[in-house]
């Protein structure tokens, strides 16, 4: 391995060798500095923690899930603070923190806090810039080679991931698991000409990664998606995502379909065939006018750190959401004032504006559709063994949750909570489900 040591300081000139540094290790412990983002956590990784802490105590600055974002244009595979628990647990690191930094150089604040006596970068993490940074502070800098460990392979985060990219791509499909799903944020009910024709307005919905088992009648389009498998079992077909709603709506809806059925809402083909977060303006007619969608990195990561699901029992067969609707115009307008103000809030990363929009679109939305926390069955009656109220009561009550709806038409399925923070949400309460929002 290669050591390249510079510096322009008393405390390590720049003629200084290797050896000289670890001379002056053995004398006394030296603080020793690296940092990265350490996603994937692989050999390669302690290899080089275990040569760097060859020049003294070893302290970790980690790069955090927004400095991550901004540098590599992408989501982390692991959060900061799993990054920071499997970092801290390996046996040659004596410390390690997230930098609290930007940039490339996030680790400035850090460094400054640790005050190391030597910098360690891999040959090809250095810079003239780290020089510097060094060299105005007095700290030695060094640069190792990057080499695997004695009989192991050479790794690095991009061959894993490109790897794990090849194999995903010729991985055989399940097609119980390939097709999105979609849930409703806002505005919905809108979607159908009955409700637009007395205002018009937005309905928001996000796609969704099947992370987890999607349950049939739990108001997450579960019959959209079944309409999709019967023509593509396997996964959605690259093709415009707006091309590839119209197709699906309308296999959905086919002429074919009795008199008098119900026609499926296009909110649940557009929620599930377009990307991330969207829109779709609907005026008296079952497509839309327009549709708006975003899959911003940074708007997508608020939605999935405030949005968690909780299962409930699915909706009872034969039972009826829309008996004792009751619809006017002041009604639909509150619903689409509050989709309006739903998205305004996420585009700013409110939380506070997005939990109160999205409690006021699902309170619109009952105001309009009663039976979906009463649903009424056949008989006309809610069964006794209903209790979706007392499920939404039980959850209000949480310290942490700000908002909350049912999925889709209600009547049972899935309680979508807006939470002050997702990750911790799910940790403390084991039924809740996170969700991951589809990128592409």
């Amino acid at each position: 391995m290669r050591h390249v040591v510079k510096s322009e300081t008393d405390f390590r000139p720049m003629d200084k060798t290797a050896d000289s540094i670890a001379m002056e290790v053995r004398k006394r412990r030296l603080r020793v500095f690296v940092s990265g983002c350490y996603d994937l956590l692989h050999s390669g990784h302690i290899e080089f923690f275990k040569q760097a802490s060859q020049y003294g105590d070893l302290y970790v600055g980690i790069g955090s899930d927004a400095t991550y974002l901004e540098y590599k244009h992408a989501k982390p595979l692991f959060p900061q603070e799993e990054r920071l628990f499997m970092v801290k647990a390996v046996r040659y690191v004596k410390d390690a923190c997230i930098n609290e930094g930007v940039g490339i150089i996030d680790f400035l604040p850090t460094l400054d806090k640790v005050k190391p006596d030597v910098f360690v970068v891999n040959s090809d993490g250095g810079s003239e810039e780290k020089r510097r940074i060094c060299r105005e502070r007095g700290i030695g800098y060094v640069e190792l080679d990057r080499a695997p460990h004695a009989g192991l392979q050479d790794r690095s985060s991009s061959s894993l991931k490109a790897g794990l990219a090849e194999r995903d791509a010729h991985r055989e499909p399940d097609c119980t698991d390939g097709i999105p799903t979609r849930l409703d944020i806002a505005g919905t009910w809108i979607d159908q000409p009955y409700v637009s024709v007395y205002h018009p307005g937005w309905a928001l919905t996000v796609s969704l990664e099947p992370t987890f088992e999607v349950r049939d009648r739990c108001g997450l389009s579960t019959s959209t998606r079944n309409t999709i498998r019967k023509i593509w079992p396997y996964s959605l077909p690259k093709m415009a995502p707006e091309m590839l709603a119209r197709l699906v709506f309308c296999f959905e809806n086919a002429p074919e379909r009795e008199a008098g059925d119900h026609v499926s809402g296009a909110q649940d083909a557009i929620g599930i065939c377009v990307p991330g977060l969207s829109r779709h303006y609907y005026d008296n007619r079952f497509w839309p006018d327009k549709i708006e969608s975003t899959t911003d990195e940074m708007t997508l990561r608020f939605l999935e750190d405030h949005l968690v699901l909780i299962p409930m029992e699915p909706r009872r067969p034969g039972c009826n959401v829309t008996a004792g609707k009751d619809i006017n115009e002041e009604k639909v307008k509150a619903l689409a004032t509050a989709a309006e103000e739903c998205w305004d809030a996420i585009m700013r990363k409110n939380l506070v504006a997005f939990a109160s929009a999205f409690k006021a679109s699902f309170i619109a939305q009952v105001a309009m559709f009663p039976g979906m926390i009463r649903p009424c069955g056949q008989d006309g009656h809610t069964p006794d063994e209903v209790h979706i109220q007392d499920t939404i009561d039980s959850y209000a009550c949480i310290d942490g949750v700000l908002a909350w709806k049912l999925a889709g038409a209600g009547g049972g399925g899935y309680l979508a909570l807006v939470v002050k923070d997702s990750s911790r949400f799910v940790l403390e309460h084991a039924e809740a489900i996170s969700l991951c929002i589809r990128r592409k």
